[in-house]
């Protein structure tokens, strides 16, 4: 029996179709049940007419991984968990939020782990939790990247890096578990949430960009990697998982490209880009809404960080989708 948290997010849908599709039983958690029909429109497209009999193999129950008592009635019986549940922002609004769910939760899906006997635990980190202060741009950070503490530092950083913690710590106690560190990750999905929500922004007509870059990966990798981890019995690890390094200029091309759009023209500055954030807070604040721009997201446009995903390759032999193909399949796949 497999036990998933986070199912109904982008990377959750595609690792509940890569895992359907080599087991019978498959408990899955979630909060929200509008979005199980998100996960089935993500069946739909990539199983087509064998999607039904794939998606009747998921056992769908309400929890949160902050409800101990509900959590520990579902997860007795089941041997691996794939433990995806997170909050994604850099908004400071929902820091503690993130770090209930991000942090804690985590820690709750580890003591759990230890104490009902889990005998294989995969969990979803992320590159925000690995090291990138003062490397020079033309390296790669790889998995021994030291993680450091700054007032640049985002609150989503602070809370992968305490979920990590969290897991390290279970390892020590003894529990089978790996680590997968992913980059921005784009795949078939709703376009109003999370990463996804550039693909919408370029398609109503992006006329600026940062000179930026960043790691991005494809959800059908991320997904296939876990699930090829867990089925190889490798522990006590962690694996960055980078499908291309591209500028922000180079992904909104390929985006407007697929969508017919002009791509975006004009370079913005830190000026501009320091009164666009400001604005955005402000506009949050007296509409009682999340701002479309943060200091931490127009301070990362201006960054270049590079990561390395050879340590993966060198350990399952794994081929990563070019961008390319991943920007394709993201706009084919668009579910709202």
């Amino acid at each position: 029996m497999v036990f998933v948290t986070g199912g109904t997010g982008l990377l959750g849908s595609h690792l509940l179709v890569e895992l359907t599709q080599q087991h019978d039983k498959i408990t899955a958690i979630y909060r929200n049940k509008l979005k199980i029909n998100t996960v089935k429109t993500c069946f739909d497209y990539y199983l087509k007419e064998k999607s039904a009999m794939h998606f009747d193999k998921i056992n769908w129950v309400e929890c949160d991984v902050l409800d101990i008592p509900s959590l520990e009635e579902v997860i007795q019986g089941h041997k691996v968990v794939y433990h995806c549940a997170a909050i994604v922002s850099f908004s400071k609004r929902d820091f503690n939020q993130m770090m209930e769910i991000n942090r804690y939760g985590t820690a709750n899906m580890v003591n759990l782990a230890l104490e009902f006997g889990i005998e294989k635990f995969c969990f979803v980190s992320s590159t925000a939790a690995v090291g990138n202060k003062d490397i020079p741009e033309n390296v790669e950070v790889d998995e021994n990247g030291k993680w450091i503490l700054t007032d640049e530092t985002s609150g989503y950083s602070v809370t992968k890096y305490s979920a990590e913690k969290e897991v390290w710590r279970g390892i020590e106690e003894g529990l089978n578990a790996v680590i997968v560190n992913p980059s921005v990750i784009f795949g078939a999905g709703d376009w109003d949430e999370s990463s996804m929500k550039i693909f919408k922004t370029v398609g109503n007509g992006l006329k600026f960009y940062s000179p930026g870059a960043n790691s991005f990966v494809d959800a059908r990798d991320v997904s296939k990697i876990m699930v090829e981890l867990m089925n190889r019995e490798i522990f006590n690890e962690r694996y960055l998982c980078i499908g291309a390094n591209v500028s922000f200029k180079h992904l909104f091309d390929l985006i407007a490209k697929e969508l017919d759009q002009k791509p975006p023209s004009k370079k913005v500055n830190p000026i501009l880009m320091g009164i666009t954030w400001r604005l955005s807070v402000l506009w949050a604040v007296l509409t009682f809404s999340k701002p479309l721009i943060t200091k931490s997201a127009a301070r990362n446009a201006f960054n270049t960080i590079k990561y390395s995903n050879q340590k993966i390759k060198n350990a399952i032999g794994y081929e990563f989708y070019s961008i390319e193909e991943t920007v394709k399949n993201a706009v084919k796949g668009r579910l709202n």
